[in-house]
């Protein structure tokens, strides 16, 4: 068991004798708070606390993380308020164990819920104060020491939610050496035949491995100082979780585990990184495939280093990672490499990282995909990315995760550019935004200030970051164009009654709209906003309600004249922005481009747009307050969709035909279903994308041009 003064010896080197005084102060209110309690493998409760605060004093941690380790089990497992922990330790600190609380209070559900709530809650506490999550940590590998004592259940569950959580975190934030830690740790639990199956591969070859190290690290020893290149050399044999791992992700024999011997050479800048390697790369023939140059592109947990894999005079393969002294503190304990207590400015809770940049994605992650099963899968993809390495047309390298779009990277770049962008260039050629990129590319986004996202731009987009800013610019058109709608059709129903200009002011039209309507109306935006929804619906009765008893108003032909000048040539509300977000193309009837068509307001949909031909519209079975005028927007381009039912003779060949004429005329034929009927007579069902209602009246023409055709209809 680890005593209070090793961890006072180990801090002593780095933080004040005030700050010792502290630690100590938490150690004894500790102490009285768990006083009384063990632990299952029968050692005092206070073990606990002081094996995860001695495992943060070595990583070299401030105080108030140390103080906050010492009690972060007081709160959740004896009488103790955050009242008195604020009292006695700060703000500071008393957050840190609530948050640290708060991650362990996960009500027992099914695993996929529970597993996604304890991600949220880890999230949530890391954007608050990233130290939480350096203690549930060092708390969990504490836990897993001791797994022994719990039944199998509950070992496997520990186990389990420790690889599928905090694990692929630990890689995310750059700590290699905990990670390492977890993994190992509940191998042995999670999978014990697959563990007792890589023990019984590794284990005879472990001594005869570490002879080899032995003697290919005096080698590389006596080649670097030959060559006046100061380092330090050292060697490891691949862990079983890491070896078991690389033979299932890329289903290999053990025999292809190329690094499972390894040396690292630790040396004083990048210069000598590239020199080191360059000598190393002049005595042993390295594997191309192998080579990776993580310095000059970094992993997206900010990982740095060279990696080669050499063949030696016995056909033995070595895997050696050259990296600075900085870059090993990097990768050993990644971002908590920059807590390192410094009396002249103490770090602050939300230091800014690049580390931190997946957070602000993850959190938003889990209020988008709200069924766990989702979430998790989302997840998944940004806690353990495989990255791909793109290039700018300048040059700079840009990390993306494995099956990012061109869209993706556009909004890597800049959101204005993934927001504004109209296509793209990759390796010289034109390319979809949709573009899936593979290392290496080099890929220009090419864009239009007039360009603004649609909803279809999100199947293109991979990472939640790009669909996370899709989504908000979307929401922030949803809403100007509902609002415009809605301020339109409230415009529009006033002109019908003749109301005293005194109530027509908007102040005070304001002021009576939210007196009738509450929240509802709680400003003009707002109010235009529901109407265009379809939340609150602009009628007679909303009219008497707000201004009394009105008369309806019979316009002269001046007052024609002026209404029409105000709203321009065309009054009814222009179909220029369909993207199934706020107007949006009826099923029913597939209405087309340039034939007659009538809006129909559904409450909390926006408008519906239907043909007139529509039977919902013919037999008046749509609410007639919620029809609006609408008319189409020359503008407006794309395809419609549009179904004929072709009768014709039962010829060999009609088909054929029939497919050629709309080939003729352009048309895109999506189905064709030709069926045999009474007399002779075939029918022949046709899904078509075309351009306007001038197109199908055309290809509709062409058919009925043909011999063997009897009619055609649109259906």
């Amino acid at each position: 068991m680890v005593r209070f003064d090793d961890i006072v010896e180990k801090v002593s080197s780095y933080i004040s004798e005030k700050e010792v005084a502290a630690l100590r102060k938490a150690y004894v209110f500790a102490g009285q708070a768990h006083k009384g309690q063990v632990r299952r493998s029968g050692e005092p409760y206070l073990s606990h606390p002081l094996e995860v605060t001695n495992f943060l004093a070595d990583m070299r941690l401030d105080k108030t993380t140390l103080v906050a380790a010492l009690l972060h089990d007081v709160l959740e497992d004896t009488d103790t308020t955050a009242a008195a922990l604020r009292e006695s330790f700060g703000r500071e600190a008393a957050a840190l164990v609530e948050g640290v609380t708060k991650i362990s209070r996960v009500q027992e559900v099914s695993p996929e819920v529970r597993r996604a709530e304890t991600l949220r809650k880890i999230i949530l506490a890391m954007t608050d104060d990233i130290r939480v999550i350096f203690i549930k940590l060092a708390d969990r590998i504490h836990n897993l020491k001791t797994l022994g004592f719990l039944d199998e259940e509950k070992q496997r569950q520990v186990a389990r939610e420790t690889l599928d959580i905090y694990a692929p975190i630990a890689n995310r934030l750059g700590m290699g050496r905990i990670r390492a830690e977890l993994e190992d740790l509940s191998f042995r639990y999670v999978a014990p035949e697959e563990f007792a199956k890589i023990a019984a591969i590794v284990e005879p070859q472990h001594q005869a491995a570490e002879a080899d190290l032995a003697a290919m690290k005096r080698t590389l020893e006596q080649l670097l100082a030959a060559n006046g290149l100061p380092a330090e050399v050292y060697s490891r044999i691949k862990r079983p979780y890491s070896v078991w791992s690389k033979m299932k992700r890329r289903d290999i024999g053990f025999d292809e585990v190329f690094d499972f011997l390894a040396l690292r050479v630790i040396t004083a800048s990048v210069k000598d990184c590239y020199s080191i390697l360059g000598i190393i790369h002049q005595r042993w023939p390295h594997l191309p495939q192998r080579f990776r140059d993580f310095i000059a592109m970094p992993k997206p947990n900010l990982y740095q280093a060279l990696h080669t894999t050499v063949i030696t005079e016995g056909k033995q393969t070595f895997e050696i990672q050259i990296r600075t002294r900085d870059m090993h503190d990097l990768a050993e304990n990644g971002i908590a490499a920059h807590w390192r207590y410094k009396d002249d400015a103490p770090p602050s809770p939300m230091v800014e990282d690049r580390r931190l940049h997946w957070l602000r994605e993850m959190a938003a992650l889990f209020e988008e995909k709200k069924n766990p099963q989702e979430f998790l899968s989302a997840l998944k993809s940004n806690l353990v990315p495989e990255e791909v390495y793109v290039f700018t047309p300048k040059g700079k390298v840009v990390n993306l995760p494995s099956g990012a779009t061109a869209l993706d990277f556009a909004f890597k770049i800049h959101t204005e550019i993934g927001l504004h962008a109209a296509g793209a260039r990759v390796n010289g050629s034109p390319a979809a935004l949709k573009t899936v990129l593979r290392t290496g590319d080099i890929v220009e986004i090419l864009t239009e200030p007039g360009k603004a996202p649609t909803r279809g731009l999100l199947a293109a987009a991979a990472t939640s970051g790009a669909r996370q800013a899709l989504r908000r610019a979307l929401d922030v058109k949803s809403r100007a164009t509902s609002a415009a709608l809605g301020r339109k059709l409230w415009e529009k129903e006033l002109r019908k009654y003749s109301i005293p200009a005194e109530l027509r002011r908007e102040e005070e039209t304001a002021r009576r709209l939210e007196a009738v309507l509450g929240p509802k109306a709680s400003s003009p935006e707002e109010f235009y906003r529901l109407v265009g929804l379809g939340r609150i619906v602009a009628d007679a009765r909303l009219v008497e309600a707000v201004f009394g008893p009105v008369a309806p108003r019979r316009p002269g032909l001046l007052d024609k004249a002026a209404a029409r000048l105000a709203l321009g040539p065309d009054s009814a509300v222009r179909l220029k922005d369909i993207d199934g977000q706020m107007i949006k193309l009826a099923r029913c009837c597939a209405p087309v481009k340039g034939e007659p068509v009538v809006g129909y307001l559904s409450a909390g949909r926006g408008l519906t747009v239907h043909s007139l031909r529509c039977p919902l519209v013919k037999r008046e079975m749509l609410d007639g307050q919620r029809l609006v005028e609408v008319s189409w927007d020359p503008a407006l381009a794309g395809t419609f969709k549009a179904r004929l039912m072709v009768k014709s003779q039962d010829t060999p060949g009609v088909l054929a035909k029939v497919a050629a004429a709309v080939a003729g005329l352009d048309g895109d034929i999506s189905r064709a279903e030709a069926t045999t009927i009474a007399e002779g007579r075939a029918r022949i069902r046709l899904d078509l994308k075309i351009r306007d209602i001038r197109h199908l009246e055309a290809i509709t023409g062409r058919i009925l041009g043909l011999r063997e055709v009897l009619s055609v209809e649109r259906v």
